[in-house]
């Protein structure tokens, strides 16, 4: 692999990373706002935050297995097989095959 390719891949890492950390960041700060507004409302009798930051964390988890290399269905490692076929077929041809396979 050229030392461009190496550069662009890590440039890409790298700007996962902080779409990830800014998102968790956010999800932090937002969910301590939503539990000192449900605290101050009703003293936490009706935690009511949790759905969000419940269904919220189930997305933010989502992302962080993504991220970090966890994505059991559709891979990095799925993306280049991918990408390798569609190249060995020859992407007229495959463009073709795939427009006639639509019709």
């Amino acid at each position: 692999m050229e030392l461009d390719q190496k550069y662009i891949k890590a440039k890409e890492r790298v700007k996962e990373l902080k779409k990830f950390y800014s998102s968790l960041t956010i999800f932090i700060i937002v969910n301590l706002f939503l539990i000192l507004c449900n605290y101050m409302t009703n003293g936490l009798s009706y935690p009511w935050f949790l759905w969000v930051t419940v269904w919220w964390g189930i997305a933010i988890a989502i992302h962080g297995l993504k991220v970090f290399g966890f994505n059991l269905i559709l891979s990095k490692d799925w993306e280049e097989r991918k990408i390798k076929e569609i190249m060995e077929k020859g992407g007229e041809t495959y463009n073709k095959e795939a427009q006639h396979k639509w019709e």
